[in-house]
């Protein structure tokens, strides 16, 4: 049985979907191959690394990619974490399953609370990732 490719979206490709490609593919990466991209990509943010590190995952040699680098790649499914990447989303060949899910920006967050918004949203992505799995690996 080969893997499924799941495509994480969201606008700056710094956080959000970083932190639940690293979620995806640590939890579930024998059935699933995982990227992730923005719609303006802005650079890693070193919270979601730091935040992700404390949960045992480097994403440390992340980087941040366009999702114009994945135009014409067929998908089985593309997961918008944020509002914006949903309505900028592109369309991919074939059979894709398109899902959203808006989470918080951690990077939005006051100076102080930036790391522990990280974690918070970490936390909530991880949960949301693991009934994803369930579903679709009942399938």
């Amino acid at each position: 049985m080969s893997k499924k490719r799941v495509l994480i979206l969201c606008t700056g490709n710094s956080a959000r979907s970083q932190m639940a490609e690293g979620l995806l593919r640590h939890m579930d990466g024998e059935d699933f191959e995982v990227f992730s991209a923005g719609t303006k990509p802005v650079g890693l943010n070193p919270n979601a690394v730091a935040a992700m590190n404390e949960a045992g995952i480097d994403i440390s040699n992340h980087r941040s990619k366009s999702v114009d680098e994945f135009a014409g790649q067929q998908f089985d499914y593309v997961i918008t974490v944020c509002d914006n990447a949903k309505e900028s989303c592109p369309i991919f060949p074939g059979g894709t399953t398109r899902l959203h899910h808006s989470f918080e920006d951690p990077a939005s967050a006051p100076d102080g609370q930036q790391l522990e918004t990280f974690r918070r949203v970490r936390d909530q992505i991880r949960d949301w990732l693991r009934e994803f799995s369930g579903k679709t690996n009942a399938l």
